[in-house]
C-alpha cells in the first residue's frame, strides 16, 4: 500500500465530504479512492469513516488521524517544494478563481507575459463573484476582495482597492446631483449588488467629519457580477461604488461623475487566498508573485502584511 497516497485520499474525502468529489480532485477513480481508504483502515486496524448512501462521516479515530495526517502531508509537501523549487521549472495546471473585474482589467490582458516566462504552466481561470468550494473544486489560488469568511483558508493581504462613488453624466443630468447619502433611500437610486447566501443587496457606508452613515439604497436593478455592476452604473441605472483605478478613463472623459466627493468610502482589502498546503506549490508561488507585481503596476495599493489562517 502507498501509505502517503492513502493518507492523501483519506484527507481529501474528509475535506470534500464524499468519495466522488475527492476522486475528481485527486484525478483517481472512485473505486481507487475507496480501496485506498479501506486499505488504510485495514493497516491501522480501525474505522476512520462511517459511510451511508448519502454522506460520509468521520469517526472519532478518523478525526484524530485526520489532524495528524494533515500535518504530515503538509510537511512532506513543504519539503518537496523547498527542494524542487531550486532545480525545476514550474509546470502543470493551475486552477485560479477571481472576480470578473480583476480578471478582465488586470489579469487576462497581461497573461501573455506570464506564459512567456512560464510556458509550462497552464491556467484554468474561473471568473465570477460566486462562493467557491476551494477543496471540492480543486482551486489552487484565488484573488478576492474583502476579508475571507472561511477561516480554514490561508489568506495573504496583497493590497487594497480604493473606491469612488459615482454616477453617469446622464443620470446626474436627469436626477440632479445628490447632497447627502440618505437621498439614495428616498429620491435617488443606486445599482444594487447581491451575493449568496441570502442574496441580500449590500449596504453602503460613508464617513465625513466624524459622521458615519450606512444606507440601504433604492435600486431598479441589482446584479451579482462586478463587470455587470460597472456596466449598469455607466448605463445610468443608478450610482455605485466602483474601483477608482478601474474607472479612471471614464472619469477623465466625463462619462462618470464623482458623487458625494467629500464623503469617505473605506477601501476594500485585497487578498490572495489558498486552500491549506497549496501555497507550498512552486507554480502557485510564481503566479502569486507575478500577480502582486502586476497589481502594483495597475495602481492597486500594495500591502505586504500576511494574514494567518
Amino acid at each position: 500500500m502507498d501509505q502517503l497516497l492513502a493518507m492523501r485520499a483519506f484527507i481529501r474525502v474528509v475535506d470534500t465530504g464524499n468519495f466522488t468529489k475527492a476522486s475528481e480532485a485527486l484525478g483517481l477513480s472512485k473505486a481507487s479512492m475507496t480501496n485506498l481508504v479501506q486499505n488504510l483502515e485495514a493497516h491501522l486496524q480501525t474505522k476512520l469513516l462511517n459511510r451511508t448512501t448519502r454522506r460520509v462521516m468521520v469517526t472519532t479515530d478518523g478525526a484524530l488521524y485526520y489532524e495528524r495526517a494533515l500535518r504530515i502531508i503538509s510537511e512532506v509537501d513543504e519539503l518537496d517544494g523547498s527542494l524542487s523549487q531550486s532545480y525545476s521549472t514550474p509546470t502543470g495546471r493551475l486552477r485560479v478563481e477571481m472576480a470578473s473585474i480583476f480578471a478582465d482589467w488586470i489579469v487576462i490582458p497581461a497573461l501573455d507575459d506570464f506564459h512567456r516566462a512560464f510556458p509550462d504552466i497552464h491556467i484554468d481561470l474561473g471568473v465570477g463573484d460566486r462562493n467557491v468550494d476551494y477543496l471540492a473544486e480543486n482551486v489552487d489560488v484565488a484573488l478576492r476582495g474583502g476579508q475571507p469568511a472561511d477561516q480554514s483558508l490561508i489568506a495573504r493581504r496583497v493590497g487594497q482597492v480604493d473606491l469612488t462613488f459615482g454616477a453617469s453624466a446622464g443620470y446626474v443630468e436627469r436626477r440632479g446631483m445628490p447632497k447627502h447619502p440618505s437621498q439614495f433611500e428616498t429620491d435617488h437610486q443606486c445599482v444594487g449588488y447581491f451575493m449568496p447566501p441570502g442574496n441580500r443587496s449590500m449596504s453602503f457606508q460613508f464617513e465625513r467629519d466624524g459622521e458615519r452613515v450606512e444606507i440601504n439604497p433604492r435600486y431598479a436593478l441589482s446584479v451579482n457580477d462586478a463587470r455587470s455592476y460597472t456596466a449598469a452604473v455607466l448605463a445610468g441605472l443608478g450610482a455605485g461604488q466602483l474601483p477608482r483605478c478601474m474607472v479612471a478613463d471614464e472619469i477623465a472623459s466625463g462619462r462618470l461623475l464623482a458623487v458625494l466627493p467629500d464623503w469617505h468610502i473605506e477601501p476594500i482589502p485585497l487578498y490572495v487566498v489558498y486552500p491549506p498546503n497549496r501555497h507550498l506549490s512552486n507554480k502557485v508561488r510564481v503566479f502569486v508573485e507575478w500577480l502582486v507585481r502586476l497589481m502594483a503596476e495597475k495602481g492597486v495599493n500594495p500591502q505586504h502584511s500576511r494574514q494567518p489562517r
